[in-house]
């Protein structure tokens, strides 16, 4: 096999003792390939997977896939059957409460508070990579590694410290994803896609006769109508216009908008309107030019430090406020709260309430936080 006159093979063992690992598999085309390549490497492998969806569930959800929805039990068998192709024991843990407690009513609390929740950040630190691994040795399986499809690099550092790097194909990095994840997660934690293209992914899971080679990433966190999570009924209210207060339409509540939103305002206007402000205690939604959303400083709390032990003085790095943005230069300050400053006079476009500001220098992911405030 070979990806633009490149002759791919399985790539060498990663460590080398052979170890105990458990994959986390969602039934995709990198967790089975991640599977695939560490038992070809000769580890003991076994494919662990996620029950988020109760049968009794309150919500409808949707026939799309995604991380939460009816239907994670065809991914379940997807995954069940690259493990019975290679042989290896696959469990299912029921993870279903604590993803309530920890992302679901993270999710409603944030949007009904004015802002914008980010819950692949929550779910990783608390669910995906705290409650999976712990269950899985609750239940008696000894091993030495939690291993993902990620597209990430992790290594150990000169101090000892476990540092967390961007994958080596940037366009597929999800580092930014993995910003709350502990200084104990990442030393027992193993990344073999980090040095691989989607590309290549592919085509080792063609090698390897995968039904899932040719399947199409999910980007979705929830099937059906987000809504139906924050609970709330119809709460209508005014959209104004920034400035003046003058009132340029109704909403049905606050909750359906975020920072930056342009299209779906229900308002007309000669000039392109973006979502500045959201104001709860109101029940009112602000418009405003994109002048409005350009940002050039945020603070962010709830900080998560990685590759660093933490922040003493100002530091010249690059941010992140979203998975897709390119990092963006930034002088980033300590806080006497814990929180940091972060200032970038090139400014970025609509840094949300919310969103994970992460922070990186080159490919090194120092840390990250939520969004407390964004300023002009």
């Amino acid at each position: 096999m070979s990806v633009r006159g490149k002759r791919l093979a399985f790539p060498r063992r990663i460590s080398i003792k052979t170890m105990k690992i458990i994959v986390g598999m969602s039934g995709g085309v990198d967790s089975s390939t991640t599977a695939v390549l560490l038992h070809r490497q000769g580890h003991q492998v076994t494919g662990v997977s996620m029950a988020l969806w109760k049968e009794d569930s309150p919500y409808r959800g949707g026939e799309r896939e995604s991380c939460f929805g009816p239907g994670e039990e065809v991914s379940q068998a997807a995954a069940r059957a690259v493990c019975e192709s290679l042989g290896i024991p696959f469990l299912v843990f029921d993870c279903s409460a604590e993803y309530e407690k920890e992302v679901i009513a993270y999710f409603r609390r944030e949007y009904l508070a004015g802002r914008t929740p980010n819950p692949c950040v929550q779910c990783n630190g608390r669910v995906k990579f705290g409650m999976l691994p712990r269950l899985a040795r609750e239940a008696g399986l000894e091993f030495d590694a939690f291993a993902t499809g990620h597209y990430a690099r992790v290594e150990e550092g000169p101090d000892g410290r476990m540092r967390l790097l961007r994958a080596t194909c940037l366009p597929k990095d999800q580092s930014y994803f993995l910003c709350r994840l502990t200084q104990e997660q990442l030393r027992h934690q193993l990344f073999p896609l980090g040095g691989l293209s989607k590309e290549e992914v592919r085509t080792l899971a063609r090698e390897a006769g995968l039904d899932v080679a040719e399947k199409q990433d999910s980007q979705d966190f929830y099937s059906g109508d987000a809504n139906e999570l924050i609970g709330e009924e119809d709460r209508p209210g005014e959209i104004v216009e920034a400035g003046t207060g003058k009132v340029l339409g109704r909403h049905t509540g606050y909750w359906k908008y975020t920072i930056g939103q342009r299209k779906g305002l229900g308002v007309a206007s000669t000039r392109p309107l973006y979502v500045t402000a959201i104001d709860p205690c109101r029940n009112r939604v602000v418009l405003g030019g994109q002048e409005l959303v350009l940002h050039h400083a945020l603070t962010a709390d709830e900080m998560n430090w990685v590759s660093l032990p933490g922040l003493e003085a100002p530091l010249a790095c690059q941010v992140k406020v979203r998975s897709v943005q390119r990092p963006e230069p930034c002088l980033l300050t300590p806080l006497p709260e814990g929180g940091v400053r972060a200032e970038f006079p090139q400014g970025i476009h609509a840094v949300t309430p919310g969103q994970a500001a992460v922070f990186y220098q080159d490919d090194l992911l120092l840390g990250g936080g939520f969004i407390s405030q964004a300023f002009p």
